[in-house]
């Protein structure tokens, strides 16, 4: 039985490790970045790597995004003259959701059937599976893409029309940076006083202090270990699309902010979001 094909377009931390996934579901995936080194990496997992995004538009039926932000989304749509019919794109894009709700109504004039599918979790986690889907969009089509889901999600819900996805996605992620920004200022406040940081991560998982992220951030906090998972700048992103999305006030995403800004100014933007300790830490 020949292999179901799908297209994927950005092959950088997440779109890595959606690769991999689909490739061990025994998908044939056809992918392109525009860094040669992560077209390389998608060969070695079995996958085809292709020079443009216009070829997977032409091969495929079905192509996965996974990209920076909204502006490069749009661009890569924007140039792509195989916009055909019938084609079905998932945007796993954390966007601006105006932004996505526009794209996803232009796209429909032409045909092509558009979902915003965000994902809730570190490529770490879409390597093992333990991520959510949020998607926005038609429900058939929501329908149509969860044999695709399903190869790296534990759940996925359909949160309503285009952009009702990216709009979740900041709500999850509202409450899961500051979580990771509480665990930093805990860490360094245990270091502070003179505690153990490993005892008081210790405990601090045993009681009703506990949140997941202590599980994924909490040793790479202690061991100074920002090999990312995901990116503190691309967090710094999404917590500005929140602030600028929010006509209420966000008191404590507005520190996060400049908490972010400060530990990418020390030089830790391309490092792991765990590395928001040091702009604790760093007087």
């Amino acid at each position: 039985m020949k292999p179901r094909s799908i297209g994927l377009i950005g092959l950088g931390l997440v779109g890595g490790a959606l690769a991999e996934r689909l490739r061990r579901a025994g998908f044939r995936v056809v992918g392109f970045d525009v860094d040669a080194a992560r077209r390389r990496a998608l060969t070695k997992l079995g996958g085809h790597a292709v020079e443009s995004a216009a070829e997977i538009f032409a091969a495929c039926n079905r192509v996965l995004l996974s990209l920076p932000n909204s502006h490069v989304v749009e661009s890569v749509l924007r140039n792509a003259t195989q916009l055909r019919r019938g084609l079905r794109i998932i945007d796993t894009t954390t966007g601006e959701p105006d932004a996505t709700a526009r794209l996803g109504t232009k796209l429909a004039r032409r045909g092509v059937r558009y979902l915003d599918a965000t994902i809730v979790g570190s490529s770490a986690q879409i390597s093992t599976g333990d991520v959510l889907v949020l998607a926005g969009g038609k429900r058939a089509d929501f329908v149509a893409a969860c044999d695709v889901f399903a190869t790296f999600a534990k759940q996925t819900f359909h949160t309503g029309p285009c952009g009702s996805g990216a709009r979740m996605k900041l709500v999850v992620n509202l409450v899961l940076g500051l979580n990771r920004a509480v665990l930093a200022e805990g860490l360094a406040f245990a270091k502070h006083l003179g505690v153990s940081q490993k005892n008081a991560l210790t405990i601090l998982k045993a009681g009703v202090a506990y949140s997941r992220i202590m599980d994924t951030k909490g040793e790479k906090m202690i061991a100074q270990d920002f090999t990312p998972q995901a990116r503190l700048s691309q967090h710094l992103k999404d917590v500005r699309l929140m602030l600028a999305a929010s006509s209420i006030p966000l008191p404590l995403s507005t520190t996060h902010r400049k908490l972010l800004e400060k530990a990418e100014a020390l030089g830790f933007g391309e490092a792991d979001n765990s590395a928001i300790i040091k702009a604790i830490l760093k007087p």
